[in-house]
């Protein structure tokens, strides 16, 4: 998937609801998740990276910019990611 469209439908919050992908440079193909939730204070959320728990943030710049895949941002990452799954939100007024 290209890059800015991508990141249009993370800004929008518009199919990524748990989303699973990994990176083709990992040997043990770990899976990585990102999602948004509506009306949360931090909508947007990684799960299965660098912080243990997981973190959330306010908004899709945040998310992407964040060094949290082995020290790296998502957008330093993308060329080498690996989309598993894109689940689209259930909720039509999401």
């Amino acid at each position: 998937m290209n890059w800015d469209f991508f990141f249009r439908q993370l800004s929008a919050g518009k199919n990524i609801d748990e989303t699973c992908f990994s990176f083709c440079d990992d040997p043990d193909e770990k899976e990585h998740y990102l999602g948004f939730i509506p009306h949360c204070d931090e909508p947007y959320w990684i799960g299965y990276c660098d912080v243990e728990g997981g973190c959330a943030f306010k908004t899709a710049e945040e998310l992407v910019s964040a060094p949290v895949f082995d020290g790296k941002s998502l957008r330093e990452r993308w060329s080498g990611v690996i989309l598993t799954a894109l689940a689209a939100s259930a909720s039509k007024n999401g």
